[in-house]
């Protein structure tokens, strides 16, 4: 395709993303639409118990994120947490934690072109909703084939439009609860709220793990800044930073937001059809909530599938290198970006224009593709720490140079994947998120066939050597002559799942 070249020792990823750009995508990731979206819904199910629901999946997350950046430090070599799991669990971990995070951000995107579709209908009812639809592709797209720098602008700042709706909300109840004010309704703005109907628990265990359902969802993304490793400039400094402030963003743009959200009004009071944020705007007499957080869910949700086309492209650039992808994944344009992984990616969010005439379906396709998708972050979060436990057997020396330890080790890692374990049956307990658990097999079956065929025709798996480990063969460990490991030029088979 005009503007690609055949890859050389020098054509490689660019470190185009500043300090700047890893934090904000950082906390880009930690602000999931699902906080706007979804948090209404979250509060009917489950009461004041949802901060701890948000604690418990933010408390748990943290220890991936430190896992995997322990991980990628220990060798730079590392594009990606799929370098570190075909490197430490062999190729067919790399081979299912690229495909199924693709397809992860595939399944998310589909949700966020419709979502974003639904948005500018709010402020344009007349236009088509296939317009916005592909014209965000479109224009995703092309921002995307500039520059990797260009794509941490536009996350930069549309984290930046996210943080200020937050901050803006939880000075808002701050002041609200402090001058005890009566909404039009006789309520008074208190903490009391938090305790008083029913207590912290008022739905019981079971509501309390209702709430796990959706929330987990906020959360995906969170481990972007590690497909951004290989392009990023001075990582030992700015992964560590953007990895340790995920417990102070959790704590304020999900915990902070909604203690004051259910502070200001009782949580029996909240809809779960509306947006508590626009909500809590109205109370305060702001004429145009409904269409700025209207804008900022929009700008949410376009951040999002920004974030899906940029880390699946980087995904299907790694599994090509691998040869088990097409090998005109490899190929990068005269700006450095991946463009033919851009382009099929962005051709794979084409279908959701389909699901925006699906009529009363829309919204039964919506819960199943997040149910698939969170089904999907959980087997890619898993991945990163069963890596991080054959990274401590097979590199010990690595960890023990290490200067970004993962806090408690091998045992957080059990307790954490087994909270993961019992996200599985939670997502059973509902007939709507149990349809997901039927559904996302069928991705691995194909992953599994995928992998046999590849294996059969000899192209599973990188030839020579795996990135930043021991040489497969008598072939040079990688980075012995070319540091970036695309010397080799065995065709791949031309197969992907």
């Amino acid at each position: 395709m005009p503007g690609t070249t055949a890859p050389t020792e020098d054509d490689q990823l660019q470190r185009g993303l500043t300090n700047r750009h890893i934090q904000l995508i950082a906390i880009g990731g930690a602000i999931g639409t699902g906080l706007f979206l979804g948090s209404g819904r979250t509060i009917s199910l489950a009461g004041p118990s949802v901060l701890l629901v948000y604690a418990v999946i933010g408390f748990m997350l943290f220890f991936v994120m430190r896992a995997m950046g322990e991980m990628l430090l220990s060798n730079l070599e590392y594009k990606s947490f799929r370098d570190m799991a075909g490197d430490v669990l062999g190729p067919w971990a790399g081979f299912v934690t690229g495909w199924t995070y693709w397809f992860s951000w595939i399944v998310t995107g589909i949700a966020d072109v419709v979502a974003v579709a639904g948005y500018v209908d709010y402020f344009a009812p007349d236009l088509p909703q296939w317009v916005p639809a592909l014209g965000l592709v479109a224009l995703l797209l092309t921002l995307n084939l500039v520059a990797v720098r260009l794509f941490g602008e536009l996350e930069f700042w549309f984290a930046i439009i996210k943080i200020v709706a937050i901050v803006a909300l939880v000075v808002t109840g701050v002041v609200l609860i402090a001058t005890a004010y009566r909404g039009a309704d006789g309520v008074q703005a208190s903490l009391t709220h938090l305790y008083a109907d029913g207590g912290l628990f008022p739905h019981g265990f079971t509501g309390f793990l209702a709430g796990f359902q959706i929330a987990i969802f906020g959360f995906a993304g969170m481990e972007l800044v590690g497909t951004a490793a290989a392009e990023t400039r001075d990582p030992e400094t700015t992964l560590p930073r953007a990895i340790n402030a995920i417990p102070l963003r959790v704590g304020l743009f999900y915990i902070g937001a909604l203690l004051v959200i259910m502070a200001v009004t009782p949580w029996r009071q909240i809809s779960p059809e509306v947006s508590p944020f626009v909500e809590m705007f109205a109370l305060v007499g702001l004429p145009a909530a409904a269409g700025v957080i209207n804008l900022v869910v929009l700008t949410s949700a376009a951040s999002s599938a920004n974030s899906g086309i940029f880390s699946t492209s980087r995904m299907l650039y790694g599994l090509a290198h691998d040869g088990v992808a097409p090998r005109s994944f490899r190929l990068l344009s005269k700006h450095h970006v991946p463009a033919r992984g851009l382009l099929f990616s962005c051709a794979c969010l084409v279908p959701a224009v389909a699901l925006l005439y699906a009529g009363r379906s829309v919204i039964e396709a919506f819960t199943l593709v997040t149910s698939v998708a969170t089904l999907l972050y959980l087997v890619v979060w898993t991945m990163i720490l069963l890596s991080y436990l054959a990274y401590r057997r097979k590199y010990p020396e690595r960890h023990a140079a290490t200067r970004f330890g993962m806090p408690g080790g091998r045992v957080m890692c059990w307790v954490v994947l087994t909270f993961f374990a019992s996200m599985v049956v939670v997502l059973a307990l509902e007939p709507d998120t149990r349809a997901a658990l039927l559904v996302t097999p069928v991705w691995f079956g194909a992953l599994a066939v995928a992998w046999l065929v590849l294996r059969r025709h000899g192209g599973a798996g990188p030839a020579g050597a795996v990135p930043g480990g021991a040489p497969t063969s008598s072939a040079a460990p990688a980075g012995a002559s070319d540091p970036t490991g695309e010397a080799d030029e065995r065709e791949p088979v031309t197969v992907a799942p």
